[in-house]
């Protein structure tokens, strides 16, 4: 019999290279520059086939990454409320999100991301394409700020993920999530509406 050759056709084992294609190219390429015919050579499939098991290039991304939600599902009910409030809305989401069932396989990307580069990077590109960027979108800011509210929010929402979910330290660690983000909310607010720094926009 004579031996196939040619592309991979659709199996279990196919949805597994893709996955495994998608890592590599993505943590090489960053999710902007990655693109599905790349992955799709990567993985030695048709491109038809890395849509049919993951219709679009985020999706694709968020099974490659594990992440324990989908962010474009779950942003919106930060701005139900309008722009006023949403630094307060989007870390009592976050929590939720960490303390659900979901936060076992969030803590252990956060875990590996303190560790690893490579991990890093598309942890790096989650944050800022799956989330952040939704959210600066929604509040149509300047894009020349666009890069520093994003870096500013990340800082203070990974230093508040590490602390309370890592390092444990009290009273963070125990307190109500309506508590942290009424708390934390007012800041995180300013770095995404407030003024910002002539120091921190691009070419300063």
């Amino acid at each position: 019999m004579a031996r196939r050759t040619g592309r991979r056709p659709g199996s279990p084992d196919t949805r597994e290279a893709i996955l495994t294609a998608a890592r590599t190219v993505f943590g090489e390429r960053g999710f902007d520059q990655a693109s599905v015919r790349a992955i799709a050579a990567a993985a030695g499939v048709d491109p038809a086939l890395v849509h049919h098991y993951f219709g679009t290039k985020d999706k694709l991304f968020l099974a490659a990454m594990n992440a324990p939600v989908d962010p474009g599902e779950l942003l919106p009910q930060a701005f139900a409320g309008g722009p006023q409030e949403v630094g307060v809305r989007l870390v009592r989401l976050v929590l939720g999100v960490w303390d659900s069932p979901s936060g076992v396989a969030a803590l252990a990307l956060l875990r590996s991301a303190l560790s690893n580069d490579w991990t890093a990077r598309l942890m790096r590109d989650f944050v800022t394409t799956q989330i952040m960027r939704r959210v600066i979108h929604q509040l149509d800011l300047d894009p020349a700020e666009v890069p520093a509210r994003i870096a500013l929010v990340m800082s203070q929402m990974a230093g508040l993920l590490v602390v309370r979910y890592i390092l444990r330290i009290e009273p963070l660690a125990s307190a109500t999530p309506e508590v942290v983000a009424a708390t934390v909310g007012p800041t995180i607010q300013r770095y995404l509406t407030g003024e910002m720094s002539e120091a921190l926009r691009p070419g300063r």
